[in-house]
């Protein structure tokens, strides 16, 4: 079940992207100019960003979690965090912030709980089984568009129709 929009505020949504490994940063950058949403690149390394008031690079140090952690201290009820990383997700979730994973599909209050378990789960298998390899399939074009149908989505529910924004 979709939940409410929130209520109207002039912060403006920021999404906050878990840059490291993260397949569709320029799918995020067109998507966000469209609804003027501001976006935080945060990373151990510098990226290349677009030039823009809105779109900035965060540059962290390579201290372990270090771009989760700024991620996590700077999500609120107006965020949109992209990430992959289960454990963020749910620190994130608990400041109020929306949770999109790379494939479109979304963490939430309901999910996180067995997403955090199967993670578990596969850990303790791997380790105690030799030959288990592996990780999740290949990013796909299917995924992609989920993604950005899943964004567009997020951001149209949170600023409204692109163009109809005061």
């Amino acid at each position: 079940m979709a939940s409410p929009p929130p209520a109207p505020t002039s912060t403006p949504v920021t999404i906050l992207v878990d840059a490291d490994a993260c397949p569709v940063k320029e799918e995020i950058y067109r998507v966000a100019e469209r609804f003027g949403a501001h976006v935080r690149v945060v990373s151990n390394s510098p990226f290349r960003v677009p030039v823009s008031d809105r779109v900035k690079r965060v540059v962290v140090d390579d201290g372990f979690d270090a771009a989760d952690d700024w991620i996590a201290e700077n999500a609120n009820v107006r965020s949109i965090v992209i990430t992959g990383d289960i454990l963020l997700a749910e620190r994130c979730l608990k400041q109020g912030a929306t949770v999109l994973k790379h494939d479109g599909s979304a963490f939430d209050a309901a999910s996180i709980g067995n997403a955090i378990a199967t993670r578990a789960l596969m850990a303790d298998l791997r380790a105690g089984i030799n030959g288990i390899s592996g990780g999740p399939p290949p990013f796909s074009k299917a995924d992609r568009s989920r993604f950005l149908q899943s964004l567009d989505r997020e951001l149209t529910r949170q600023c409204g129709t692109p163009g109809t924004r005061s």
